[in-house]
């Protein structure tokens, strides 16, 4: 008997994750979601170039089996809501999933889908590489020096969305609750909300920032955070931070403070910074900089800030991930007013998209669709949100410029010449 109401599983075999390790078979089954309004052109670019840099990478040996699930829009029409059980129980069961951009139904009592998504399967990380590409027109005199990878903590802050509006039985209950019990006063008027930032929380999202500098070689970590002034959530956040370098990794990592000519060489160094001036330095100084680990409002603000800087969120590929499921997404809205165009750039899904297969361990393919990203910018055929900016660009469609990702891989590979995973 199926597991799913309205969906059958593909050919293929799961992917499995046991101990904080994947097993990735040669056939892996990955579902995926078109998101709406640009979601379908997007998509339909992404999976053009997923294809076939695998396929260029690793010949038939490798192969992905595509499932599509549904959210958003196209979900409502399938099952009348817009994200349904199946939809969950096919990205635990299959453990990565890739999704296009999706809208937060208008009205009274929609979360937001993303974040459900977030909370429901618990991806606890959301991790965000900003990085320039070469061409791509940016604010910045120097965007070549941004090279970070962004760790916002995904499930807690003031995105747990426990809140009462101004006026509501809830917000007169709580005020009267701090009044009898602390002696608070607020003002009658107040909307409130609760900030709540754990231990728990905030060690496995440290963890995993410092544990990615360790895997990729990266020379440190930033804890950022606002506790001069919240110094019982994101005060905690920094010292819990440090807590887990000094305790799971000290033959790995150094703090800041404890840095000199003789101690600390090749160790990652662990820094922390107040929110505020980290914008500073992300300006300033961003190559002393390489993996910042965050809460989440500030990741929030930190990962669109930092994509600016080099070029906008049309470039910024993003991930979700937790201990027993990932999901790598497009980090922009769904646009609806360009629906069925075929004009947006896709290069934030498809590098999503290379996030995803460096996370399964298909490196070649991922290292491959990079470097056809970088040529096609280079060679100045782009999509319009570059062109307008590049003195001398040739305009292409989203479908065109992916069909200039794939070539410039091909040229990169002589026929029947693979890589090797």
């Amino acid at each position: 008997m199926s597991k799913y109401r309205k969906m059958s599983r593909p050919l293929g075999d799961k992917i499995s994750i046991a101990d904080g390790e994947l097993t990735v078979p040669d056939q892996p089954v990955i579902p995926f979601i078109e998101g709406d309004g640009i979601g379908p052109d997007i998509w339909t670019a992404a999976r053009r170039v997923l294809d076939a840099a695998v396929e260029l990478a690793y010949g038939r040996a490798k192969r992905i089996q595509w499932f599509e699930i549904f959210a958003g829009e196209k979900a409502f029409h399938q099952y009348g809501e817009y994200l349904p059980d199946d939809t969950l129980t096919a990205i635990r069961d299959c453990s990565v999933a890739i999704k296009g951009p999706l809208t937060t139904p208008i009205g009274g009592g929609f979360r937001s889908l993303n974040v459900t998504l977030r909370q429901e399967l618990d991806l606890y990380a959301c991790i965000r590489p900003v990085r320039h590409f070469p061409g791509v027109p940016s604010p910045m005199l120097h965007p070549e020096k941004v090279d970070i990878v962004i760790f916002r903590e995904n499930t807690e802050d003031v995105y747990a969305g426990i809140e009462w509006p101004a006026f509501s039985p809830g917000a007169k209950q709580m005020m009267d609750f701090l009044k009898q019990t602390f002696d608070i006063s607020l003002r009658s008027d107040s909307g409130i909300g609760i900030k709540p930032m754990s231990a728990t929380g905030s060690k496995r999202l440290v963890r995993r920032a410092i544990q990615y500098a360790i895997d990729e070689r990266l020379p440190s970590v930033t804890l950022v955070h606002k506790g001069n002034i919240l110094k019982y959530t994101e005060g905690a956040f920094r010292d819990w931070g440090y807590a887990v370098a000094q305790q799971e990794f000290e033959d790995d990592t150094i703090a800041e403070r404890e840095v000199d000519a003789q101690v600390g060489a090749g160790k990652i160094i662990i820094k922390d910074r107040i929110a505020d001036a980290m914008f500073q330095q992300l300006l300033l100084r961003p190559e002393d900089y390489s993996v910042l680990a965050m809460p989440n409002l500030n990741g929030d603000y930190f990962s669109d800030a930092a994509a600016a800087q080099v070029g906008g969120l049309g470039m910024a590929p993003g991930a979700n991930i937790g201990d027993e499921a990932a999901v790598f997404e497009a980090t922009h809205g769904s646009a609806p007013r360009y629906a069925g165009q075929d004009k947006v750039n896709p290069s934030s899904l498809i590098l999503s998209g290379v996030m995803m297969l460096r996370h399964i361990g298909w490196r070649a393919a991922a290292d491959l669709i990079v470097k056809g990203i970088e040529k096609s910018i280079v060679a100045g055929t782009v999509t319009y949100d570059l062109a307008r900016q590049m003195q001398g660009a040739k305009l292409v469609k989203c479908s065109e410029f992916a069909n200039e990702i794939v070539r410039h891989m091909k040229l990169m590979f002589p026929e029947n010449r693979h890589a090797h995973s």
